[in-house]
Order: structure tokens, then sequence, then C-alpha cells
């Protein structure tokens, strides 16, 4: 099974890259993450939030593979925790679709993104950098699998 990490941005931090890679790397293989960068619109001052939020959507949704279920990660979706997130991995796997993360860019995602979602999940009641969320998924993903194969990493 793929776990398809859809987000804003092309140009991170080397120490968000790295933190990404790393927990990616440790999934196995039978657990892909696969991230798929999609530029940001450039904003100025003056600019229109939610157009450029929509135009993202729309670039978004463009690079979601047919078939997958979907979810929106949006501070308004709702609160999953570790143990929710490992029965979750548990249940895709078993129903054999592929899954799709949609990371939105400054401005969260857009309408359309969150319509076409299956689910839409918050990470946590405070607000996180749309780049530090990739790692915080990749190492969450990674905690899940960990649960769900008794490994020692994930203490409760």
């Amino acid at each position: 099974m793929k776990i398809h990490l859809i987000a804003i941005g092309t140009r991170m931090p080397d120490w968000i890259a790295q933190g990404f890679e790393e927990y990616a790397r440790r999934l196995p293989r039978h657990l892909e993450l696969n991230l798929v960068e999609v530029p940001a619109i450039t904003r100025h001052k003056t600019g229109d939030v939610e157009r450029a939020r929509s135009e993202e959507g729309r670039k978004l949704l463009g690079r979601v593979p047919e078939n997958c279920r979907v979810l929106a990660l949006t501070g308004a979706g709702t609160t999953v925790s570790t143990r929710r997130l490992a029965a979750s991995v548990e249940d895709w796997m078993d129903g054999g679709r592929d899954v799709v993360m949609m990371i939105g860019g400054a401005d969260g995602l857009s309408t359309e993104c969150i319509d076409r979602a299956d689910e839409s999940w918050s990470l946590s009641a405070l607000t996180f950098p749309h780049q530090l969320v990739r790692v915080i998924l990749a190492e969450q993903l990674f905690r899940a699998w960990s649960i769900i194969s008794n490994h020692p990493y994930h203490r409760d």
C-alpha cells in the first residue's frame, strides 16, 4: 500500500527534508510513504488569499491518483489520536486502496480539497507550519506502524 503525502511547497529547509526522509525510510516496504511536492503560489502583500488557496487546491487535486482514499489535513478536521491513526492504517492496509493525505500551504486547504476528501483530520488544536506537518505525519505513520507491529518504539 502507498500513502501519498501531497503537499504545497518545494524548497524545504534541510532539516525538514531529513526529518521526513528519516521516518519514511523506517516504514516497511509494504507501507510506502510517497511525498509529492506541489509548488506554492507566489503571494503578494495585496494578493487575494482565497484565490491563492483555490489555485493551490486545484494543483493538489490534480496530483491525486485515481481510486485513492483522500484525507484533508486541516485545523477544522476531526482530531485523531495516534491509536486511531494506527487503527486507520490497519484498515487501509486490509482495504487494499492507496491513501492520499493533502497538506495545504501557508493559508491552508481550499474548500474544493476539503469537499473532495473522504475525511478531514486535524493533527492538533495547535497551529503548525505546513512544512513541519510533513515530518509530524511521517513520524506518526511510523509510530502507527510500530503499534500495529508491536514494535517497542511507541509507549503509552
